[in-house]
């Protein structure tokens, strides 16, 4: 059995709300000013310009800071549960805790650096953050498969294990729209070839960052 503070549950929880809160606040400024179009824009759109760009900024900040602790947290509770009963390697645990920071090292690099302003460190960062998060999720879903007779149930860790391939699919799809809309606009025009393309990109882009909600705020 687990024996830990459930306390440390609120962390998780704690990160997809601020987070959620963090688009939606620069969205709804976005739109009010007539920066962006209401269907399905970018999350980066929506942080682009002042001054959304200014909230957007220091809540996904405080997001990648809240991020962090929260996977060091994670590192840690898995650590301390190895101790007792091991059942994964602290390989695994310290692999999975280095793909989870560079992930929320590419959101400080979103936060600060927008698309406007240097455009090819934006999309590095984008692309550190889905990607390497993509991979975390990977690791703990496998973690706490392996960990199935210790802390977990089989309906919570065959959830997660749909949530994540759902999340690497959306990914792949985004990567290859990325790729052959053959650069990074603000707002699109529909008169662009590769429109369709770049609608494609958002909706992906939006559906996979609300993926990790269920999986972030269930972590174990």
């Amino acid at each position: 059995m687990c024996r830990l503070n459930w306390e440390i549950y609120y962390l998780p929880v704690a990160l997809v709300i601020w987070s959620s809160a963090a688009f939606i606040i620069s969205f709804i400024i976005a739109v009010c000013n007539g920066h962006v179009v209401p269907f399905v824009p970018f999350i980066s759109d929506t942080g682009t310009i002042p001054p959304e760009s200014c909230v957007f900024g220091i809540m996904i900040n405080f997001s990648a800071f809240l991020g962090a602790f929260t996977m060091s947290v994670r590192y840690k509770m898995l650590q301390t549960l190895n101790e007792a009963n091991p059942s994964i390697s602290s390989c695994e645990n310290t692999t999975a805790l280095v793909f989870g920071l560079l992930g929320c090292l590419g959101m400080f690099i979103v936060a600060n650096f927008q698309e406007t302003a240097v455009r090819s460190v934006h999309d590095i960062g984008a692309l550190l953050t889905f990607g390497m998060g993509t991979i975390y999720l990977i690791f703990q879903t496998w973690i706490s498969y392996k960990m199935l007779l210790l802390c977990n149930n089989r309906c919570e860790v065959l959830s997660k294990a749909v949530l994540t391939a759902v999340s690497v699919i959306a990914f792949i799809i985004m990567f290859t729209c990325y790729i052959l809309s053959g650069q990074s606009k603000f707002n699109w025009d529909p008169t662009d070839k590769k429109f369709t393309l770049s609608i494609k990109m958002e909706i992906i882009d939006d559906f996979q960052d609300e993926l990790r909600i269920p999986i972030l705020s269930g972590q174990r």
